[in-house]
């Protein structure tokens, strides 16, 4: 009888033990499992940018997942990026995804903000839960977030206004394009935009148009704008939405209308090679990515301190630096950059 009661005690233990274990195994997830949990050693963080068709974001993400490799190696860790970023722009959207980030236990979240209102809420909640955020190119000021990494948007919409007055010989009607009406960086940039033209007495902003955040919807309000002020001969970009497509190179006279345009990656070198857009004002978007994780890892595993503020510069391309930056554009990863322009001085 006590030998039964022995062996049965015995087993109790073994079964109980074994459940404990199980319980203590771990597994890396992938993106969008929800509920799932992830090993010591993995450290997954949500990319939540402003839409997925956007250029720039895809830009984004590759160099957010580049970073991820290259920390891993040297930390000896399973860094993971968890891409949770919708087709087109939609602040709610943007913050149930911060809210699904923290389900799916990522241990940071990286966010450009389409509506900084809508996702403020989120982005606290996240951060009362021990989720830290970091913001990139689209702010959250006000928020619970760390830190912020992008250009400063007021010099931003300074810089393209001074370049397309440049291009005019400080004389014309001009049209600001604005992409989201509800982004704080755009609406920082046409600002840098209005204040700079103030400096020139003879141009004339006849109004700022907004639109869907998507190449085809852009340059349809281009066109839309120009047929309705056919006056206007120069447009300042704050996002250069419009010159992923190639609409524009045969439906604007480079004789008769200039741009100067924020971005500049492979899609869009064609409009300074045609003098449609003289300069571009290039953000490195890789970078927005890159440089993001590193300030996430440095923050939440290496325990160093972060800057709040860390300014992104932007790069002048033109003619004379085209061929350079677009092997630039080569070393970030772009492998669809037209030879012709690789091979250029």
């Amino acid at each position: 009888m006590k030998r039964n009661l022995l062996l049965g005690l015995v087993g109790c233990f073994m079964v109980a033990a074994g459940i404990t274990g199980c319980g203590n195994k771990s597994a890396t997830t992938t993106s969008g499992n929800a509920g799932t949990t992830s090993s010591d050693k993995t450290f997954r963080i949500a990319l939540i940018c402003k839409s997925s068709t956007n250029p720039v974001f895809l830009s984004a993400k590759t160099g957010a997942e580049a970073a991820a490799r290259d920390l891993s190696k040297e930390n000896n860790m399973d860094i993971q990026i968890d891409w949770l970023t919708a087709p087109s722009e939609d602040g709610q959207v943007q913050a149930q995804n911060i809210a699904q980030a923290v389900n799916n236990g990522d241990k940071a979240v990286i966010i450009s903000c389409s509506d900084a209102a809508k996702v403020k809420g989120a982005i606290d909640d996240a951060v009362g839960r021990g989720v830290p955020v970091m913001a990139f190119d689209s702010d959250a000021t006000g928020s619970k977030r760390f830190a912020f990494y992008g250009a400063d948007d007021i010099k931003c919409g300074q810089q393209v206004m001074s370049e397309l007055a440049v291009q005019l010989k400080g004389k014309g009607k001009i049209a600001i394009l604005a992409g989201n009406q509800n982004a704080p960086n755009l609406q920082k940039r046409v600002q840098g935009v209005k204040d700079e033209a103030k400096k020139f007495k003879d141009i004339t902003i006849i109004d700022v148009f907004y639109h869907k955040e998507t190449p085809q919807d852009a340059a349809a309000k281009v066109l839309e704008v120009m047929n309705a002020h056919p006056e206007i001969n120069g447009w300042a970009m704050v996002g250069g939405w419009p010159l992923f497509t190639k609409t524009l190179l045969t439906d604007l006279n480079p004789a008769k209308v200039k741009v100067v345009a924020v971005d500049c990656l492979p899609a869009q070198l064609p409009y300074i090679e045609k003098g449609i857009a003289p300069v571009l004002l290039a953000q490195p978007c890789y970078m927005w990515g890159y440089v993001s994780v590193e300030k996430v890892i440095d923050k939440v595993v290496l325990k160093k301190d972060v800057p709040e503020m860390n300014e992104m510069k932007l790069i002048r391309v033109s003619k004379e630096n085209l061929g350079e930056y677009s092997r630039k554009l080569k070393e970030w990863g772009f492998n669809d950059v037209p030879q012709k322009y690789l091979d250029m001085k």
